[in-house]
């Protein structure tokens, strides 16, 4: 499940969709593995779907060690699951309206996220920021600097074990 979950977030960030086929066994049911990855992604589903349907791709895509690599093509021209895993720095946005959601696709040690591309002075977010929550685990305390958007994670609120999104608004 968080493998699709992390291809979902970054698919859906640069504006495409993903298809997801589930083999079934010859008399049409799908084994327990399957059926636990699809439970899995529908508990995620069930908090942080706002942050995916009906959404649009921000300025930019992400940030973090995975957006800043460049993966080459193989022959076919195909790239995908050669990237390095997901740390807590690689982040994804999307947005609906006035809200712009922040995909972190890991959970910092250290309780803390630094969001690069929402620096006070940055090009990207030039409006003000109000309020920062975290889908299905509350409100979370966030200082905006010139270094980017400093959030306190609260402890102990992990919302799944999957990623987490910050939802912004202004």
């Amino acid at each position: 499940a968080r493998t699709v979950i992390h291809m979902l977030i970054d698919i859906v960030s640069k504006n495409g969709n993903l298809l997801l086929s589930v083999p079934m066994k010859g008399d049409g049911t799908i084994d327990d593995k399957e059926e636990k990855i699809l439970e899995d992604i529908a508990a995620w589903m069930n908090v942080n779907k706002e942050s995916i349907f009906d959404t649009r791709p921000w300025r930019i895509f992400g940030e973090g060690p995975a957006a800043e690599t460049v993966i080459p093509l193989d022959g076919a021209g195909f790239n995908e699951g050669k990237n390095e895993p997901y740390t807590s720095e690689d982040i994804r946005f999307t947005e609906k309206g006035n809200t712009l959601y922040a995909h972190v696709m890991e959970w910092p040690e250290n309780g803390k996220i630094l969001i690069k591309s929402l620096a006070s002075d940055g090009p990207h977010y030039k409006g003000q920021i109000k309020k920062v929550e975290i889908l299905g685990g509350g409100k979370a305390n966030f200082q905006r600097t010139a270094k980017g958007l400093l959030v306190d994670l609260p402890k102990g609120k992990r919302p799944n074990d999957i990623s987490f999104v910050l939802k912004i608004m202004n």
